[in-house]
């Protein structure tokens, strides 16, 4: 081939990559140009359910477009994630996804229909929530201490409930059960709330769920709440103690986050804009302070630092389903 015919093609080539660096600049400019669907993947009522709806309303102002909250709960949270992580990659449909199906699901399941790594593409951490364990007031305890020496008293007679098997509420119990030797029995479920129900109800006596969704019923009387899972007290609840703080639980932490996924393949211009719209509105002292008021603390951080905590999920929720042992299969 002669040089003159290669200095024409790699300048066609340059010119279709420039062309085509336009067109995605072009489309991040311009978008969202329709609404964009925000998929729960857990059933109403729970943390992440009430976290997308506030978020919802706020960045429909912001945007110019309605953002729909679809929820759509099932596998532990994995249902919703499948269905994001096989939408179209325009940015158009998100998750506000858990550890459940992020980061645990590759480790407690022997086989998925999607892969967490390449098929979704974080955008940014919007929220925590403590993850608190809950007693119906008729259990008699009011404490973890008490929960404990009832559970020796009677071993294999109680029961809690969590958002689903695999997920970090369930780890987080299943790991208290194996440090301190006791017998409860878990009954997973599609989401917080209808777990919280059937605390409510008196179906089940133990449920171990994100602060959100029991937060009004803890503070009505109806709930008692005997531990949260987190490293240091809540500054919003100083009074509530943490499984951590007792002697041979140091290891006992867990916490559940609301975070922003897209499909893997949005152009990094979108992400981009996302990532600055979702944060800036979780940043608003407006939107913090409605989110801290049903246990939600909200975040807005980076895309880096998003997946570098991602990372950092995984390493340690795959030492905890070693140790004890949990599969969902």
């Amino acid at each position: 081939m002669k040089s003159s015919q290669m200095l024409k093609m790699l300048l066609q080539s340059a010119l279709l990559a420039c062309a085509a660096l336009g067109a995605t600049a072009a489309s991040a400019q311009s978008f969202p140009a329709k609404p964009i669907t925000l998929v729960v993947p857990f059933a109403p009522g729970g943390g992440h359910d009430a976290t997308a709806r506030i978020l919802s309303i706020r960045l429909s102002e912001k945007l110019g477009q309605q953002v729909l909250v679809v929820n759509k709960p099932g596998a532990n949270a994995m249902i919703g994630a499948q269905f994001v992580a096989q939408s179209a990659p325009d940015g158009y449909t998100l998750l506000i996804g858990s550890p459940a199906e992020t980061v645990v699901a590759p480790y407690v399941y022997k086989s998925m229909q999607y892969a967490p790594h390449t098929d979704l593409a974080p955008v940014t951490l919007a929220a925590t929530t403590p993850i608190a364990l809950v007693a119906h007031p008729s259990l008699g305890v009011s404490n973890l201490q008490e929960l404990v020496a009832l559970a020796r008293r009677k071993p294999g007679t109680l029961s809690y409930g969590t958002p689903g098997s695999g997920s970090v509420h369930h780890l987080a119990v299943e790991m208290l059960k194996m440090l301190t030797k006791v017998d409860i029995l878990h009954v997973p479920y599609k989401g917080a709330a209808p777990a919280t129900n059937d605390v409510l109800a008196g179906q089940i006596p133990l449920a171990s769920v994100g602060m959100a969704p029991v937060t009004p019923h803890i503070a009505a009387g109806k709930l008692k709440a005997l531990n949260a899972f987190d490293d240091k007290r809540l500054p919003w609840d100083p009074n509530l103690p943490m499984a951590s703080e007792l002697p041979g639980l140091r290891d006992v932490v867990a916490a559940q986050w609301m975070g922003i996924f897209a499909r893997a393949g949005t152009p990094p211009a979108i992400l981009d804009k996302l990532n600055a719209e979702f944060a800036a509105v979780v940043k608003t002292p407006a939107v913090s302070e409605q989110l801290l008021k049903v246990g939600v603390q909200a975040v807005g951080n980076s895309r880096k630092e998003f997946s570098d905590f991602l990372d950092r999920e995984e390493k340690k929720y795959a030492g905890i389903v070693k140790m004890t042992g949990v599969s969902a299969d």
